[in-house]
């Protein structure tokens, strides 16, 4: 096939998308979910499953590995698409077009289109297309499993069960406490085990706003030069 037979991407594919760069497999604590992350670096790589679906709830870290998924592949040899389908009504259903072409693909929040016609009907055609050609790895993710989605289209729902599924599993306190030593040591910086605890005992368990409140105290240590302490939390938080 010559070059001019190739199929075109969309303008959009050709872009870089700007992932957040700290959202990596490193920055992500495992906890219970080794099975999952094991299977996600595969698809990364094109091995396994050409179909991953894995579930989990809200603040759970979906859209997490699928950025640490994207971040996986050589940006010089192989391309990834993803789509966070929470955000369908800023875009057109014809972005699929030509993503079958990717090495990988990542949908996140599937269960948001439920009930959106245009849009369920534009991945079930999507879904077709990428198992007729039989390349690259497709990553989808909801907050529910896949005969659970409340989806119009049964055929969609079909389509999720041709791959391998996985729940993953929530952190306990003790696993959220971790992951955020985690994600300060990456930061440079050490996170006292009993400011941890604070707020895990005072904010929103979900891991996106104990991660929120982790950056805004590593900032404000950082600019008043005080170590961080409960104390200091305590001030900087507003308790």
């Amino acid at each position: 096939m010559s070059s001019d037979d190739e199929p075109k991407l969309p303008t959009q594919l050709a872009l870089a998308v700007q992932l957040p760069d700290d959202e990596t497999f490193a920055s992500f604590y495992t906890g219970d979910n080794a099975q999952l992350i094991t299977a996600l670096k595969n698809a990364a790589i094109g091995q396994g499953d050409n179909l991953l679906y894995f579930w989990g709830q809200e603040g759970s870290g979906r859209s997490h590995l699928l950025h640490a998924a994207c971040a996986e592949l050589d940006g010089e040899q192989d391309a990834a698409g993803y789509i966070s389908l929470d955000l369908h009504g800023q875009m057109s259903p014809q972005m699929l077009d030509g993503m079958e072409h990717l090495a990988l693909v990542c949908l996140d929040n599937l269960d948001a289109i439920a009930g959106v016609a245009a849009w369920e009907q534009a991945v079930f055609n999507f879904f077709n297309r990428r198992h007729d050609r039989g390349l690259g790895s497709l990553v989808v993710t909801a907050t529910n499993a896949p005969r659970h989605l409340g989806l119009g289209l049964p055929d969609l729902a079909s389509r999720l069960d041709w791959g391998v599924a996985y729940q993953l599993k929530p952190l306990d306190d003790e696993g959220k406490l971790s992951a955020l030593q985690l994600r300060s040591e990456l930061r440079g910086f050490k996170l006292p085990t009993d400011v941890g605890r604070f707020l895990l005992s005072r904010l929103s368990r979900d891991m996106s706003t104990l991660l929120a409140a982790l950056d805004l105290l590593d900032n404000a240590s950082f600019q008043a030069k005080r170590k961080l302490s409960t104390p200091f939390a305590k001030e900087v938080l507003g308790f």
